[in-house]
């Protein structure tokens, strides 16, 4: 199935306490329950945008558990590789 990149423009993403991140997490995993194909990885908060991976089978499940969650969605955006440092390290078949 498909990984995704949300984008949601949260303005004081950064300043949100545990108790209302644990609060949104709750919300999200609520939903997820209802919609067995969507899967939420992980997120990555910074000042004012919130950027969360999902495995989903097409943007508009990731659309649609935005909505019934009440965040928003600014960008979807399929993943097509993934890069880190592995990707620096010579291969066996090139050496």
């Amino acid at each position: 199935m498909p990984k995704f990149m949300i984008e949601r423009q949260m303005p004081h993403a950064g300043q949100l306490s545990e108790k209302e991140m644990q609060t949104m997490a709750q919300q999200s995993s609520a939903v997820l329950q209802s919609m067995p194909d969507v899967h939420w990885i992980e997120s990555y908060v910074t000042d004012d945008k919130v950027y969360c991976v999902y495995i989903a089978p097409d943007a508009e499940a990731i659309r649609e558990h935005a909505r019934r969650s009440g965040f928003p969605v600014n960008s979807v955006a399929a993943v097509r590789h993934v890069c880190d440092l592995a990707t620096a390290e010579p291969t066996a078949q090139a050496a």
